[in-house]
């Protein structure tokens, strides 16, 4: 089935049915050719965008299911966790006083200083400072005391059943034996519902 070119030469649009075979394999070869391109140009480079649009549109999809998928597989333990949470600040707060109980916090703190031995030179609460639900109360404390008191005092207010801290020590050797301490002692209380900014103001 040879090709000759002088056939395509004589080709007669009328008469397309009497036209060599091979001259008729090559012009359907070339109208299919040029149908895939215009369809391609025209038809299927727009779907195959969309396609891989699509494509991409299922991954980000099937991502945020599987996130979703695993925060509702971990929902219980998310609920657990706050209630465990909750509980452990309740516990926390129930351990700063509210104002009724400062006065009482204040003289078990003075009181711990006297049974471990201490001498007070300066006993002198400070000025409340508020920070979020509740406020800190510091006292400016000076002692005078061994190592051993000293040492039992801090161990002493770690046991009070309510929070305090002792911070900035200042130690200072004496001419008696005795060591001289400069100390910030604090310690916290909630802020009632009753009082929306400390002192009680409203």
């Amino acid at each position: 089935m040879a090709i000759k070119l002088e056939d395509f030469n004589n080709i007669d649009p009328k008469n397309m049915g009497s036209l060599p075979l091979p001259v008729k394999v090559v012009i359907l070869a070339f109208i299919f050719v040029l149908i895939v391109f215009l369809g391609w140009y025209f038809l299927w480079d727009g779907q195959m965008t969309a396609l891989e649009s699509a494509k991409g549109k299922e991954l980000q999809l099937r991502d945020t299911f599987m996130a979703k998928k695993k925060e509702a597989v971990n929902l219980p333990i998310y609920k657990q966790q706050m209630v465990d949470i909750e509980k452990t600040f309740g516990e926390l707060l129930r351990q700063l006083p509210d104002r009724s109980q400062m006065d009482r916090l204040l003289t078990d703190i003075n009181q711990t200083g006297l049974e471990a031995g201490l001498e007070f030179e300066q006993f002198k609460p400070g000025p409340e400072v508020p920070a979020g639900f509740y406020v800190t109360k510091p006292i400016s404390i000076k002692v005078r005391g061994n190592y051993h008191q000293l040492g039992a005092f801090a161990q002493n207010l770690g046991k009070l059943s309510l929070i305090v801290t002792l911070e900035n020590l200042d130690i200072v050797p004496g001419n008696d034996g005795r060591l001289g301490v400069g100390a910030s002692v604090k310690t916290f209380r909630y802020i009632d519902q009753s009082e929306s900014k400390p002192g009680g103001q409203k």
